[in-house]
């Protein structure tokens, strides 16, 4: 290569980092204008009341009949809070899609132990594409599931009794962490 090629080379590379820039920003970007999408909105992913997955609304349960949710992965946290009068430890995920997205899970359950296992086998560079999160049930009644999309490639990942949650949970939310400083 010479010079004038390697100029053309750095020029076109600029212009794409420019436009990557723009892309960013333009997702970004709060919505404008009047809608009804201000803050960000929690599901509830648990069989409780019935659904797989739900949100509150004056403590009233509301079924979300959508089945899957996708967008960029963007926190993956562990939170006590009180629920029905007890201390509990809870995974939040929070997901930008159209507005942000915090999905609320126990933290030794099915759903939760299935979304960590899946994010600590991807890479960082696999979550700046949107994941799609998907509950599943479970043959028991009380069972959810969850099932991470990376594009259209469904994530596999196995547990089991002797997995070491501290270290995946570690890794997973590593992972998460290492994407979102890009």
């Amino acid at each position: 290569m010479n010079s004038q090629e390697n100029a053309e080379l750095l020029a076109a590379l600029m212009r794409q980092e420019e436009l990557l820039k723009q892309l960013v920003a333009a997702i970004n970007k709060p919505k404008l204008g009047l809608h009804s999408e201000a803050g960000s909105s929690k599901i509830y992913c648990n069989r409780h009341n019935g659904y797989l997955w739900y949100t509150l609304n004056n403590s009233e349960a509301s079924a979300i009949t959508q089945t899957a949710l996708t967008g960029y992965l963007r926190e993956l946290k562990f939170e006590k809070c009180e629920r029905r009068g007890k201390e509990v430890h809870k995974l939040l995920a929070t997901i930008q899609a159209d507005r942000m997205y915090i999905l609320e899970s126990g933290h030794d359950t099915h759903f939760t132990k299935s979304i960590l296992a899946a994010i600590a086998t991807l890479t960082p560079q696999q979550l700046y594409s949107p994941v799609t999160i998907q509950p599943q049930a479970g043959t028991d009644e009380n069972v959810l599931f969850c099932r991470v999309w990376v594009e259209s490639e469904l994530v596999i990942a196995s547990y089991n009794d002797e997995s070491n949650w501290r270290e995946i949970s570690k890794q997973a939310i590593a992972v998460v962490r290492a994407a979102a400083a890009f």
